[in-house]
């Protein structure tokens, strides 16, 4: 996560919360320093479900996959410029007859404590 990743973020987003821009401000806060946004992170989750769509297409399933949504989703630790982020994306359940898949997603940085998590819900819907 570099600062820029942050600051194009508030540009797209329209987010210009301190937390998020003021270094100064959040020195002083229990953070020590600016954080990223929430949704940046979702973000990070849905480009982790469409490489879980690649996969499955190469696996030959030629179906039109559609995010239904993130159950669960919590962010449960702050995440700063300078961290480095994994994200794991494993499908736990699939439901044929609903053609729905759920699937555990989990961020951690760099020193492997969770920092997002969510259950993916997506739809596959014939082509």
């Amino acid at each position: 996560m570099h600062e820029s990743d942050i600051a194009a973020f508030v540009a797209l987003s329209g987010d210009d919360y301190e937390a998020h821009t003021d270094a100064e401000v959040m020195a002083s806060s229990s953070f020590g320093g600016i954080i990223a946004h929430g949704a940046l992170l979702v973000g990070y989750m849905s480009a982790a479900g469409t490489k879980a769509i690649r996969l499955a297409r190469e696996r030959g399933n030629d179906c039109t996959p559609v995010a239904l949504g993130y159950d669960r989703l919590r962010f449960v630790a702050p995440v700063f410029p300078g961290d480095e982020l994994k994200v794991t994306y494993e499908v736990k359940s699939v439901d044929m007859e609903r053609r729905r898949s759920l699937a555990d997603v989990v961020i951690t940085n760099q020193s492997g404590t969770t920092v997002a998590v969510a259950e993916h819900v997506m739809k596959w819907l014939p082509k």
